[in-house]
């Protein structure tokens, strides 16, 4: 009876436990969307040490006339491209509207200035070597391993149930 007890309480921690790592890995990619930021891999080392090669950043979505020197901003590489890079402000060319940047391990500003149009919003914040768990939860594996994850919490939770519900019985 002990046994059966003990078993019961350890399937159910364990269902608890894989839920909390679950929602632990999902909710930093996913409560921000509702705050209004966007969330965005960082592939190279071009902005260390200040972002690391492999972290997500949270941008926001802000008006051009916002952004001073110094902001980190993400945008567009090109008018009609879908690649983004993350830089930070250096100098900013009002009269032609366009940002001058530079990633901080760069040595150089940037080759072209980046037209306010083509900005995405400004760094709000960043989690480090983030990007690769984002990348793993975006695939199918990923996928499945949350499923299942979920799945062998439910069937712990079941199971420790149909314990006790069999050791009240016995009582």
């Amino acid at each position: 009876m002990k046994n059966k007890k003990l078993l019961a309480k350890i399937l159910n921690g364990l269902g608890l436990v894989i839920v909390i790592v679950v929602l632990g890995l999902l909710l930093p990619l996913t409560v921000p969307k509702v705050f209004g930021y966007e969330i965005y891999g960082i592939l190279s080392d071009s902005m260390e040490p200040e972002i690391k090669t492999g972290s997500i950043v949270f941008v926001k979505e802000v008006n051009s006339d916002i952004i001073q020197v110094g902001d980190i901003i993400t945008y567009k590489m090109g008018a009609d491209s879908d690649v983004v890079a993350t830089h930070r402000v250096v100098e900013i060319d009002d009269e032609n509207e366009e940002f001058i940047t530079k990633g901080d391990h760069n040595q150089t500003i940037d080759a072209s200035p980046i037209s306010y149009d083509r900005l995405l919003g400004r760094v709000e914040g960043s989690i480090p070597y983030w990007g690769a768990i984002s990348l793993f939860i975006h695939s199918s594996t990923g996928l499945a391993c949350i499923i299942i994850g979920f799945s062998i919490s439910i069937f712990c939770w079941i199971f420790a149930d149909s314990i006790q519900r069999k050791l009240k019985k016995e009582k």
